[in-house]
């Protein structure tokens, strides 16, 4: 069975030496501006700020360990502006509230998708049979195959 051993008994304590990315913490340092978006809505659009821009500031944030915000500086480089700032928008809805869910929704994802540990590809596997005895056969097939076919006399 598989059971969480003490940190005093010789082993590191997993849950705390490492420090991977702490939602809540990073919740609250998200920034939210607020402006009035285009589209459709009528006189609706021009009233009330419905697009929401979020704003996190990487460098700063003490909810991302230093790799992960080396991380997220490298992979997201086209999203975030030369202050160092990650932005994302949203305006879709007419609603403030909900393009605030969507945009902080689509910020976690973006988030955890680039911090996620990606896969390594592997190479083709090698041949279980011996390729030295496969060649053998395939020239053998080969000759048998030739042998059936016509003989030409030549006058």
């Amino acid at each position: 069975p598989w059971c969480i051993v003490p940190s005093g008994f010789g082993f590191p304590d997993p849950l705390v030496t490492a420090k991977t990315m702490n939602k809540l913490q990073i919740e609250k340092e998200l920034k939210y501006q607020y402006s009035r978006s285009s589209g459709s809505g009528g006189q609706h659009v021009n009233k009330v700020s419905t697009r929401v821009e979020l704003l996190f500031d990487i460098a700063s944030s003490l909810g991302l360990s230093e790799k992960e915000q080396s991380l997220l500086f490298e992979l997201l480089d086209s999203r975030i502006n030369k202050a160092g700032v990650l932005v994302l928008s949203e305006q879709n809805s007419r609603s403030q509230h909900l393009n605030k869910r969507r945009v902080t929704k689509r910020f976690f994802t973006l988030i955890e998708e680039a911090l996620a540990p990606k896969k390594i590809a592997k190479g083709a596997p090698q041949l279980k049979a011996n390729p030295h005895k496969k060649r053998i056969e395939k020239t053998r097939h080969s000759e048998k195959k030739t042998l059936r076919k016509k003989i030409e006399l030549f006058d």
